[in-house]
């Protein structure tokens, strides 16, 4: 993950860019038929956190704003967005959910140095992410002291005077919610308001410093580079004002290669992240001596083109990623059967979703069946799936399934390899005799078919692990999760009912065993896990220790400007449709004269205060309180590859079990750490260190608006904490306790 983020902040780098809209965090993958949760990074806030932490490292080592998104509650994409018709919908979710689940990643993005978040289109709690006070100057700002900018979606800023009281620093792009006159709620009307009064001095001056200081502790100040492509065009020349309707035209784009030996990381990742699921009678890998049919047409790139479908808005070919915002144009694109071929040459390959006539096969021939199941964002709609899957729901596009099970009906040996955006329901053939293997390829990129092939061959075990887990039918979760919200008149209420547990913490609770759980991942070898010690790092008290006192915020002056500098500049040449923020001299005097006379436009909002106050307990540092990221206990245990045959990784992680007297709700075991291994040939060993910090073993009190730790007991005792290890959140046969220090093997999974 850090590797992939130093690759992406070299790009933006080499491209002139300043700020890189990623690494998004929200959606957490709450809804399994979320529409952008393949932006993500899985459905669990610890693994979204430490993937994010570490792109943002990445990114921002080389000089470029990353972006944190987003905040928060963006769980679906139908009816988001506000228009002139209905309010986007409100997640309703309460404090400890908010903070334990939702809220995690983004405080560890801060935690990290994260210069910019973006905020979401849908409300929180009935108030609009974009001017909701509490979520952006209340926690965001204050708790975790996030000292950035805080920018809009693209339009989806709804108040003007509102939002910049809220703490909103950007409003992106700058327009109002329908872009035709190049009108927008802030420019030359944000001007008017400071004049006026409405919005205070500071409050300005404080916008432009957050994002001036991203710029500057990124050293955007120092031989930055200015931009040298177009997003508007490929072709050399192109407009040169693209919002206007009219422009002159001129040199856009320089060609500048920023691709250097990205490929070999981009194709490590897409290697790494195939999980197998499935593997009776060894049936992988396959060799190049294999009679190998292939089927399905994701097995090959879209014919005309792998950037065929703007955006990404189509399930053509290869499924690589999903559609919308959040996607890139392929430099070019290795797809599976290309790779395949070079190979096994004489492979035969059924370009078809729909199972041909073909002759009996051989017991030895083997069916190589490729499926997919695609999502994006609501701008677009893909086979009738507006962004989510609402239509496929959770089962295969294109009729795969059938494809499956008629494939299984005549092929003695099945591989299932499947591109997708998230779980699907494979009861339909799972469990049939002739299914060998399944692979889970999830979305590689340009790099699809190599790393494919390396792991269909054996060049490489394979190392994935689930990211969300499969369960048998969609049923399993609660209709909240499970199910979209449709459409209501009014705004859309989706209320967050299931609390802390979703994905594997909510089967768990209801002791509902999934297909296969989160963190599964199947591998061509065995791993043994011994030699557990644990050791207590930092002493804890029941709540962090009292957070430093605030240190003195900028002096900025408060005196409202003369109207004279809004003027626009003598000579200056609009043009149309883009923003400005200047006043016509008329507008500027009337706006300063209301606000000479004390009496603003607009009143300030009930509890709005300028005196600085000392903040909550939970904060004091970046991301929170300093000492929610002290180190309470350390775990070493030493993976061994238990095989004689193939090298291999191990994904080692690390689940906590809080005492079970802990006077709080929570889940039976909830991820808090986890490393993938080197390499390891068979007989090799590596030690691997798991950590467990304060915050890890706290929860969220309402009442006191602080992280506790449960587990403390009066006079300075300790609950048991269970600490624990293994392979999946389905298979922990290793645990350690925090009371006696020792650990135990053998166990049976708490789960």
């Amino acid at each position: 993950m850090y590797a992939r983020g130093v690759a992406i902040g070299k790009e933006f780098r080499g491209k002139g860019t300043n700020v890189y809209l990623g690494p998004t965090v929200g959606p957490l993958g709450r809804k399994p038929l979320g529409g952008r949760n393949w932006e993500g990074f899985g459905a669990d806030p610890v693994l979204q956190a430490k993937a994010a932490a570490l792109t943002i490292q990445g990114v921002q080592e080389q000089g470029i704003i990353a972006t944190v998104k987003h905040y928060i509650g963006n769980e679906q994409e139908m009816y988001r967005m506000y228009n002139l018709f209905q309010p986007g919908y409100s997640s309703n979710i309460d404090d400890r959910t908010l903070h334990e689940l939702y809220l995690w990643p983004f405080a560890e993005a801060v935690h990290a140095g994260v210069g910019a978040v973006m905020t979401a289109y849908n409300a929180v709690n009935g108030s609009a992410c974009s001017q909701n006070s509490y979520l952006i100057n209340g926690i965001l700002k204050d708790e975790l002291g996030f000292q950035g900018m805080v920018m809009s979606d693209w339009l989806s800023q709804i108040s003007g005077v509102g939002s910049a009281l809220a703490g909103l620093d950007m409003n992106m792009p700058g327009d109002t919610n329908i872009p035709l006159l190049g009108l927008s709620l802030w420019q030359y009307e944000l001007t008017r308001s400071v004049l006026n009064g409405s919005v205070p001095l500071d409050r300005l001056n404080d916008m432009a410093t957050r994002i001036v200081a991203a710029w500057y502790k990124m050293g955007q100040d120092k031989d930055h580079p200015r931009p040298n492509f177009s997003s508007n065009t490929h072709d050399k020349d192109g407009p040169l004002y693209p919002a206007a309707l009219f422009s002159p035209t001129g040199q856009v784009n320089w060609f500048v290669n920023v691709q250097d030996d990205h490929y070999l990381l981009a194709r490590q990742v897409a290697q790494d992240a195939i999980t197998l699921l499935k593997n009776d009678g060894g049936v992988l890998p396959l060799s190049n001596a294999s009679k190998i049919s292939v089927f399905g047409t994701d097995a090959q790139v879209n014919p005309a083109g792998p950037n065929a479908c703007a955006s990404r808005a189509c399930n053509i070919g290869t499924l690589g990623m999903g559609w919308g915002s959040g996607v890139a144009d392929y430099p070019y694109f290795d797809d599976p059967i290309s790779a395949i071929k070079r190979r096994v040459p004489s492979v035969k390959f059924y370009n078809t979703d729909s199972f041909p006539a073909i002759d009996t096969p051989s017991s030895d021939e083997i069916a190589v069946v490729f499926v997919t199941s695609d999502s994006g964002e609501n701008s677009f709609t893909v086979e009738n799936n507006h962004g989510d899957r609402d239509s496929s729901k959770l089962a295969a596009w294109h009729g795969g399934d059938q494809l499956v099970q008629q494939a299984a009906a005549k092929f003695s040996n099945v591989v299932v390899v499947i591109h997708t955006v998230g779980p699907l329901i494979l009861e339909s053939w799972i469990d049939l005799p002739s299914v060998k293997a399944v692979l889970f390829a999830h979305l590689p990129g340009q790099e699809a078919g190599e790393s494919l092939t390396n792991v269909l061959f054996g060049d490489v075990s394979p190392s994935g692990h689930l990211p969300y887990s499969i369960t048998k039918a969609a049923t399993d979760y609660p209709d909240s999760i499970a199910n979209l919200k449709g459409f209501a008149l009014g705004q859309v209420q989706d209320t967050y009912s299931e609390g802390l547990y979703i994905d594997y913490r909510s089967l768990n609770k209801q002791a509902i065993k999934p297909r296969f759980a989160f963190g599964h991942g199947l591998s061509y070898t065995t791993f043994a896990l011994t030699n557990a010690t644990i050791r207590a790092v930092t002493p804890l008290s029941l709540v962090p220790p009292a957070r430093p006192a605030k240190g003195a915020t900028p002096s900025y002056p408060s005196t409202i400007p003369p109207a004279s500098e809004a003027y626009y500049p003598p000579g200056f040449s609009p043009i149309w449709r883009y923003l400005y923020s200047w006043l016509q001299p008329s507008e500027a005097d009337a706006a300063y004269a209301i606000g000479a006379a004390g009496t603003p436009k607009y009143a300030y909002p009930d509890g709005y205060s300028t005196v600085q106050r000392p903040g909550p307990a939970a904060g004091g540092g970046d991301g929170g309180n300093a000492a929610l990221w002290d180190v309470a206990w350390e775990v070493t245990v030493t993976v061994r590859n238990a095989g004689a045959s193939f090298a291999g990784k191990a994904s080692v992680q690390a689940y906590v079990q809080y005492p079970p007297d802990a006077p709080y709700d929570v889940p039976v075991v909830q991820l808090r750490d986890f490393e993938k291994t080197a390499a390891l040939r068979p007989g090799e060993s590596e030690t691997v260190t798991l950590r467990l910090t304060r915050k890890d073993v706290s929860v969220w009190d309402v009442e006191l608006q602080n992280w506790v730790v449960p587990g403390v007991r009066g006079g300075g005792g300790m609950g048991r904490y269970t600490v624990w290890i293994g392979e999946a959140s389905d298979r922990l046969f290793l645990a350690c306790y925090t009371d006696m220090l020792v650990c135990e093997e053998g166990l049976s999974p708490p789960v």
